[in-house]
């Protein structure tokens, strides 16, 4: 029985791969400036990730300029900002008021959020195609250059071929269409996992992210500080989102059971709290985190990469979601303005502006991020940070400015300005 032969299905100005957040912004972005966008999504909304649920100020900006309504009114949780809690401190900090960014963060389900974010694409004129598998690159066999992509299309899992002479990875962390033209992760950039579930809480409706910074790796009958943080998150909805982010600067990394790490986390809790497994309302799920531009380059031969597809998670805190749209607007920028040039000269030198645009913007930031995990992978120094730190109000407040980049660019605080000095000598590589 020969295959099905593969049919063009459909040509435009640019492809973008995985309907996440920072393809969905990307295909946003590049519809409202008028070009023929094509979003390949390869599952049916709404479909579940695995996320923390919880958006810092970055987030809700990125949703305010798409046009979103974030209204509580329509299903929206707001938050006030962080409570950490650690070495026997409780603090709570409000988010920071600053003229760049909102004053309040965000709650919503990813499988509801994704949704969201694709459908206000469609509504700028983006051409969402759903259960749509794309299998790899279509190259040009003169330059090398990717001219579209394969993919099986549909329940009957049709072959397809699609065509643009730009494609956007938006796939993820496994991405897989960048590994088949050749782009690897980068082994010297740190890489995190999340491990989240659900339960049925009272506290279901708090008005602050939580995070605790005292997570231990207890075998051999001792007490080691692993260099992460745990989280709980009301969703507003009778729920709460309870998980953990792990770093890999520590030893223990790829050895022990994440889930069983966050059961026993959970297990501690107060039982009043409902943290327990009779409440809890979907199995244990992990993803990995890919941070501080652990894929590069992110232009090469017609191919953007964008979100965790380009490891933009930010190593302070694991906020995947601001930079993954913060990048879908940039790239969209870059596009419009290379397929604008009249040669194919002008738009390469336009295209090859991407990465410089992405390092001008984060380089600096994510060095200093990769050496703040070098720093806490030492359990001694996560131990300290979590005891000492706690009881200065005015450095936890730093602290927060600088692990959840909130900060004003120009002006603001003495703190902005200690901060933007330091990425600004920071190496943006």
């Amino acid at each position: 029985m020969t295959k099905p032969e593969s049919t063009v299905e459909s040509t435009a100005d640019v492809i973008v791969v995985g309907a996440g957040p920072a393809g969905s912004t990307t295909a946003y972005y590049l519809a409202q400036a008028g070009l023929d966008v094509l979003l390949l999504e390869k599952t049916a909304f709404p479909r579940e990730k695995v996320c923390g649920d919880g958006l810092t100020p970055r987030a809700t900006k990125q949703l305010v300029d798409m046009g979103i309504d974030v209204s509580t009114e329509n299903g929206w949780l707001h938050n006030r900002g962080l409570r950490i809690i650690g070495g026997g401190v409780r603090l709570e900090l409000d988010w920071p008021e600053l003229s760049s960014f909102p004053d309040y963060g965000l709650v919503r389900k990813r499988a509801d959020f994704d949704e969201l974010l694709a459908r206000q694409a469609e509504k700028a004129g983006a051409r969402l195609y759903e259960r749509c598998n794309v299998s790899g690159p279509v190259l040009d066999d003169r330059t090398g250059r990717i001219v579209g992509v394969t993919a099986k299309l549909g329940d009957e899992k049709r072959p397809v071929t699609f065509r643009a002479p730009l494609v956007v990875a938006a796939d993820g962390n496994s991405t897989r269409l960048s590994l088949a033209m050749g782009l690897h992760r980068r082994e010297d950039r740190p890489m995190g996992v999340a491990y989240r579930t659900y339960f049925t809480s009272p506290r279901h409706d708090d008005d602050y992210l939580e995070s605790w910074l005292e997570l231990w790796d207890t075998r051999d009958g001792q007490r080691k500080l692993l260099p992460g943080y745990g989280w709980v998150f009301g969703m507003g909805d009778g729920t709460s989102n309870v998980g953990l982010g792990i770093l890999n600067s520590s030893p223990a990394f790829g050895e022990l059971d994440w889930r069983e790490v966050l059961k026993a986390w959970c297990a501690g809790m107060p039982e009043e709290w409902g943290y327990t497994p009779e409440n809890m309302t979907e199995p244990i799920r992990g993803a990995a985190l890919p941070m501080a531009f652990n894929r590069q380059p992110h232009y090469t031969r017609g191919l953007l990469l964008v979100g965790d597809a380009g490891g933009m998670v930010n190593p302070f805190n694991g906020e995947g979601i601001a930079y993954a749209m913060e990048s879908g607007q940039l790239v969209a920028g870059v596009i419009v303005q290379a397929l604008a040039r009249v040669t194919a000269t002008g738009r390469e030198r336009a295209l090859h502006a991407y990465p410089r645009v992405l390092k001008d913007t984060y380089g600096g930031y994510y060095t200093l991020g990769r050496a703040f995990v070098k720093l806490i992978g030492n359990p001694k120094v996560m131990q300290l940070a979590a005891q000492r730190g706690l009881t200065h109000p005015l450095l936890m407040r730093f602290t927060l400015k600088l692990l959840a980049n909130l900060r004003d660019p120009q002006g603001g605080d003495v703190m902005d300005r200690v901060i933007n000095g330091l990425t600004k000598v920071a190496p943006n590589s």
